[in-house]
């Protein structure tokens, strides 16, 4: 048998005081009630790894939406409830809180979401993705910062090992392989051996995930410190092309996103300038299809679009006499992260420097005159003042007109 481990004093030192505060609370609230709760997940394979952890996953062996609810009362948080899978949220300043009864799961097919039912803690470990997730702290009175670990995830997390928790967690839910490749990723682990083994079988079994689902996964991996680990490790096991054939993890990839974290710094890359990165090799074809597959959001999928069609342009991009007016006429309109990825994507200087003008200049330019000018100078409402305006825009961006002045004497000889 291991040794007792207690980690009430890494809780204090590791998480903000309102949040150990609030866990000493509703733990001893919960215990009045004659019920258990316990701090679950990855908030406890952080704190055990001595990461900061925000998000907590609370779990009582009761009903979670009554104790989620004192929780938002006591807090000012707001309540947000999940009946079908007895679950609840609080939000709180800066804080999220999950709250859930303990439950068991079942699937009724592979990729479903899983029907669930009360269980005791031990079915709730163990219907969690891997085992250094799979562990729990108590926090009722008497108990509070006890470890519980039932499938051995502390030692995992020594041993630096990513282990699901029977063989069937893949074929129940296949988005696991993906986030298997992330926890590997994200904290220099490996997979297990026979984890390995099951996924490598069970990578056709993405195909039984909703679009939704795996766009939520491609998300979170847009969200890691250096995503472009992922894709090559995916793309090494071929769980990348089961998404898209056409996508591909390599060391271009990865030079692609750095270059992106410097222009972006000190934010990270928005997640469509990474989107547009990683589908850049796509053809039209393929851009449509993984779209379609992922179910992206209208703004996604059409700077998805962008990106592609702007590929076209690149050889008019790489003319170094490139007029002002005319390089506006190319790039207008096309969204922001397509026109860096693009940039990004290209070898040319001359692409490169005539991208960032635009981004940083040109896009920008207006005349000084506006429409209700124009009415005072003679016109008459109607598309010939939209003309004129962008006339008048062509010659700023060109140098012909600086000021108002000027603007007004060419308006008046075009009127002639």
């Amino acid at each position: 048998m291991p040794e007792p481990v207690n980690l009430a004093s890494k809780i204090n030192q590791r998480l903000p005081t309102e949040l150990v505060r609030l866990m000493e609370a509703i733990g001893a609230i919960a215990a009045h009630q004659g019920r258990q709760l316990y701090l679950v997940g990855g908030a406890v394979r952080d704190l055990l790894l001595e990461q900061e952890t925000f998000d907590l996953d609370l779990v009582v062996d009761g009903d979670a939406i009554s104790l989620a609810q004192l929780l938002a009362n006591s807090t000012g948080g707001k309540l947000v409830v999940h009946t079908r899978f007895r679950t609840a949220n609080v939000h709180w300043n800066e804080w999220s809180i999950d709250v859930t009864t303990a439950r068991s799961e079942t699937y009724d097919r592979p990729g479903a979401l899983p029907q669930v039912k009360p269980g005791s803690l031990s079915d709730d470990l163990f219907r969690r993705d891997f085992t250094i997730n799979a562990m729990a702290i108590q926090l009722s009175p008497g108990l509070y910062g006890d470890l519980i670990d039932l499938y051995g995830g502390q030692e995992d997390l020594k041993r630096g090992l990513i282990r699901i928790l029977h063989e069937q967690s893949f074929t129940d839910d296949a988005t696991r392989i993906w986030r298997a490749l992330r926890y590997e990723q994200r904290f220099g682990f490996t997979l297990d051996m026979e984890t390995l083994e099951l996924l490598k079988r069970d990578i056709v079994m993405l195909d039984t995930i909703s679009g939704d689902r795996i766009r939520h996964e491609l998300e979170l991996v847009l969200k890691e410190a250096y995503p472009e680990k992922f894709f090559l490790r995916a793309d090494q096991l071929q769980v990348l092309p089961q998404i898209q054939p056409g996508l591909k993890g390599n060391d271009v990839l990865s030079v692609r996103f750095e270059q992106a974290r410097q222009v972006s710094s000190p934010n990270p890359p928005p997640t469509g300038l990474y989107l547009a990165l990683l589908a850049y090799p796509l053809t039209g074809e393929q851009v449509e299809q993984l779209i379609e597959r992922i179910r992206l959001p209208r703004p996604l999928a059409q700077t998805l679009r962008d990106t592609c069609e702007l590929k076209t342009e690149v050889t008019a991009l790489g003319a170094a006499d490139l007029r002002p007016s005319h390089l506006y006429s190319i790039l207008r309109g096309y969204t922001p992260a397509a026109l860096m990825a693009t940039s990004l994507a290209s070898d040319s200087p001359t692409v490169n420097r005539n991208i960032h003008r635009y981004l940083t200049k040109l896009r920008y330019v207006r005349p000084t005159l506006t429409g209700e000018d124009l009415k005072k100078m003679g016109l008459t409402p109607g598309p010939r003042i939209s003309e004129i305006l962008n006339r008048l825009r062509t010659a700023k961006l060109d140098g012909e007109v600086t000021d108002r002045r000027e603007e007004e004497k060419l308006v008046r000889q075009w009127l002639r």
